[in-house]
């Protein structure tokens, strides 16, 4: 029976950013599971800790020593080992040494026919004593978004380091960071703990709790959010819940308690949004509502120990929201003294990017780009009036008062103070909308006229930062283009549109360039911006679950329908796969291979079109054309791949009785015309040679 310890390591620290906390605790793990694998070591289990002034680990059943190992080792031949007169070359003597042997020890084996060197040679497995020090080298390899230097230490970590605890049972591990010396001691809760000195590494958990830590990050949710549903039932409240507050207050705290205050009704006259932003955003509360959704004047804070002097807690977190609230009420108060006209000319003296700018000639811009896609749509006069007008007040809010300190509350402040305004309800909404959406597979705009505006505003953006020379490059992407660009797919994604989109992408760069020094030329850019839409394009079709192969295949033309090639690529996946549609993924394929022989300036003479094989696949292609084209542009996949089929048997029919490559060059070229016209057809729907067909492979 294999012997086995159990081991923890702790470093202790000075609070961390609650937003890394997360990534921290996976990567120690993934970090200490690739380490135990590269040093042979098994276990039965690993369990991950991580609060504001700690990361910890524990590995439960560590194998005690490495296996030890006998393996054979294969060296020169045996006619480079042995001289003529049989005795050890260099070779052979430079190998048995090379491997802690001598020649003693080599015996011959016969590899495909030649006799080759070879030696056993054993390796004693290290123990744990050996191995386990080296643990100080995956701590120093955790990275971090920021780091610090302290004191004279040129090591760079997310915060200074307190302590380290590294234990095997109950033996300390020794090893030191920046002169800090591994023991069995830890900290308890900075205020209501104390030391503590750990008996044996399977203590920890436990002894922690006792000195109010909670070091299991899973275990503290779980208590927020029971603590936060007896509230809900004893007050009978609705506590909205945003899991990303959650994970971040689990973050904040080692030992949670939660409770909650109030504020004024006289608050709750300002917008909803504003609230739950001075609430969330800024002091970490949760809102809370009744049953039907509006709010009430209470709030749900989460506070980093017990529950003794909870009423003192609460009211000093009122007292704090009361000032804020107090803040909010008198920025917008202040706000609606001003115009939206007034604070359009406030924009004309505020940069949004050196070469590109002010935001008042962002807003222009825009607004072109805007009325371009939607005469692309063919939308009503009414909307295209709606898209002219929120495009032109669409960036009003970023110089209210409420939005300088509530930056999260751009666009929204926009659509609340544009109705009091009198603006149209679509407009105002527009505002808020043209920012969505602001994560990935974040909430898109409802409205027409938002989703054209929020188009419009993203394409402005991408392309002015591409003309400007502002491209993405690894993970530096400080305009958050790639996001961006992904937003305006999902938009034409959702609402089916199928639009030109890089005809506007061109349009828009020779608006945008009108007054700019370009670094590079107008086709070297737009290469870039194709190339940028179509990787995102090709992202969002990896998360549709489709593979490489698939989407290099519909991927072929310009991005216009993104719903219309994930479903044209979901029917190629299927079909890889399906036995019966072999023979039409064949003549697909030999067309477009064989079209490739035939020159651009090639065209059709029908009466050079003389056997009956011939003849009947140009009145096939003829005949499905129509129809064909019309389910393309309808995107209708199954219609599209049925008019296609109609061409499979006089494919086959063709090659079997047709010489393409006739001696005949008016012939040759002709039938090679006739190829090209369908293999265009064909690469209409997919490059089908992309795909690799799975049944071929059986």
């Amino acid at each position: 029976m294999t012997q086995t310890s159990n081991v923890l390591f702790e470093v202790g620290l000075e609070e961390m950013p609650a937003r890394y906390m997360n990534e921290t605790e996976v990567q120690m793990k993934e970090k200490t599971q690739q380490w135990l694998e590269e040093i042979q070591l098994s276990y039965k289990n690993i369990k991950t800790f991580i609060t504001p002034r700690r990361i910890a680990i524990q590995i439960q059943e560590l194998q005690l020593k490495q296996d030890d190992q006998e393996e054979e080792v294969k060296g020169p031949a045996e006619k480079i080992a042995k001289d003529e007169a049989g005795n050890w070359s260099k070779a052979a003597i430079g190998f048995s040494k090379g491997q802690g042997k001598s020649v003693d020890d080599i015996y011959f084996k016969e590899v495909n026919g030649t006799n080759y060197v070879f030696v056993k040679k054993y390796t004693k497995g290290k123990t744990q004593d050996e191995l386990l020090p080296d643990f100080k080298q995956i701590i120093m390899q955790l990275t971090f978004p920021k780091t610090m230097r302290w004191k004279n230490h040129s090591f760079r970590f997310i915060r200074p380091i307190k302590w380290l605890v590294a234990l095997k049972d109950d033996e300390v591990i020794p090893f030191e960071i920046t002169d800090v010396s591994t023991s069995n001691v830890t900290y308890g809760h900075r205020f209501l703990g104390g030391k503590i000195e750990l008996s044996h590494a399977l203590d920890y958990e436990q002894l922690l709790k006792d000195q109010y830590v909670i070091v299991d990050s899973s275990i503290r949710k779980n208590q927020i959010l029971q603590q936060t549903e007896k509230l809900q039932e004893d007050k009978d409240w609705r506590i909205k819940i945003d899991e990303n507050l959650l994970d971040e207050v689990t973050n904040l705290v080692e030992y949670p308690t939660t409770y909650y205050g109030e504020f004024n009704e006289e608050f709750l006259s300002l917008p909803k949004e504003v609230l739950i932003t001075s609430m969330r955003e800024h002091q970490r509360y949760f809102p809370v509502e009744n049953a039907e959704g509006d709010l009430l004047p209470y709030f749900i804070f989460v506070r980093n120990g017990n529950d003794d002097h909870i009423q003192n807690v609460s009211k000093g977190n009122e007292k704090v929201l009361r000032a804020r609230l107090k803040d909010a009420q008198f920025f917008y108060e202040e706000d609606q003294k001003q115009s939206i006209q007034d604070n359009l000319i406030k924009l004309e003296k505020i940069i949004f990017q050196e070469k590109l700018g002010t935001i008042a000639d962002k807003v222009n811009r825009t607004k072109q780009i805007a009325e371009l896609v939607a005469s692309q749509l063919n939308v009503s006069e009414e909307t295209v009036k709606k898209v002219t007008r929120a495009a032109t007040i669409s960036k009003f809010d970023l110089v209210t008062n409420m939005v300088d300190e509530f930056t999260e509350l751009q666009g929204t402040m926009g659509h609340q103070y544009a109705l009091l305004a009198g603006e149209d309800e679509e407009v105002a909404k527009a505002i808020e909308e043209h920012y969505m959406p602001t994560q990935s597979h974040g909430q898109l705009p409802e409205t027409t006229t938002g989703a054209i505006l929020s188009i419009a505003d993203k394409i402005d953006t991408i392309v002015g930062c591409f003309t400007v020379g502002l491209i993405p490059t690894g993970s530096q992407d400080p305009y958050a283009l790639r996001r961006q660009a992904i937003g305006i797919l999902e938009i034409m994604k959702e609402n089916k549109w199928s639009i030109p989109l890089f005809t506007i992408i061109e349009r828009s760069f020779d608006i945008i360039s009108t007054g700019i020094d370009l670094e590079t030329n107008k086709i070297e850019i737009l290469d870039q911006l194709k190339t940028f839409f179509n990787q995102r394009t090709a992202y969002i079709m990896r998360e549709a679950g489709l593979e490489q192969d698939i989407i290099d295949a519909v991927l072929i033309h310009r991005v216009e329908t993104l719903s219309f090639l994930i479903a044209k690529g979901k029917y190629l996946s299927k079909k890889r796969n399906d036995p019966s549609f072999k023979n039409k993924e064949e003549a697909f394929v030999r067309v477009i291979n064989l079209a490739q022989k035939a020159e651009e300036n090639y065209s059709i003479d029908e009466t050079l079109l003389t056997q009956k094989e011939e003849k009947a696949l140009y009145t096939t292609w003829n005949d499905i054309v129509p129809e064909y084209n019309q389910a393309l542009q309808q995107f209708n996949v199954e219609e599209a791949i049925t008019q296609l089929m109609k061409l499979v048997e006089p494919i086959h029919e063709f090659f079997d009785h047709i010489m393409v490559m006739d001696k005949q060059e008016s012939i040759r070229n002709n039938r090679l015309a006739l190829l090209k016209q369908i293999s265009n057809s064909i690469l209409d729907f997919a490059d089908f040679t992309k795909v690799q067909w799975k049944q071929n492979h059986a």
